[in-house]
């Protein structure tokens, strides 16, 4: 494909500007600080992108942890992985016996997420970690096995300032929106599990 030379040239001159604009722009961002991260909405990803990061610490030697509130002690390839081979830089607590329908059980599951928010709040008090992803907390949040208002105090009152914390899972309360420092909403668009088709190793776990 041919392309006309005076085409190439407005681009070059555009993109010039660009960079010129976008480095302008860069050059303001020079603070660093622990965020607050929240992934939820309805869509795929959400645990998916925390675990992104936490693989991003383990790649750079960062120490970090995982606790998941809701999710049972079933076998995930995050899970094995980070077991088999990286306990020495990402502790990984399973502290939830499975999804809310399948225990049946309040007083168990409340007993439980408690557990995992003690848990949670002592890996983050370490500021050795600098990342303590806490998976599926707002399903533990939603059902009132964990108090948002005590979740929020926390994290605004006692996480270190350069540990980040992740917290993922539908319906986010907005006083943890309100208080996150980046927060993204998983859209759902499209989903195999509606035409049938169950959950796969290597897509869902």
């Amino acid at each position: 494909m041919t392309q006309d030379p005076a085409d190439l040239d407005r681009h070059a001159v555009k993109m010039a500007k660009k960079k010129a604009a976008r480095d302008k722009i860069m050059a303001t961002k020079t603070d660093q600080k622990g965020l607050v991260i929240v992934h939820t909405g309805k869509g795929k990803g959400k645990s998916s992108a925390a675990f992104g990061m936490i693989f991003r610490c383990i790649a750079h030697g960062m120490p970090c942890a995982v606790v998941q509130f809701i999710k049972g002690g079933m076998s995930t390839g995050e899970r094995d992985l980070i077991l088999s081979r990286f306990t020495d830089i990402c502790q990984f607590h399973t502290m939830g016996e499975g999804f809310t329908w399948e225990t049946q059980d309040k007083a168990r599951d409340t007993e439980m997420a408690q557990a995992a928010w003690a848990k949670a709040r002592e890996l983050i008090r370490d500021p050795v970690n600098r990342m303590v992803l806490l998976d599926e907390i707002n399903i533990a949040i939603r059902y009132d096995y964990v108090s948002v208002a005590e979740v929020v105090q926390f994290l605004r009152d006692e996480k270190p300032p350069m540990t980040h914390v992740v917290l993922t899972g539908r319906n986010a309360h907005e006083d943890l929106i309100e208080l996150a420092d980046l927060v993204t909403e998983m859209e759902l668009v499209k989903h195999p599990f509606r035409s049938g088709i169950k959950a796969q190793i290597g897509v869902e776990y």
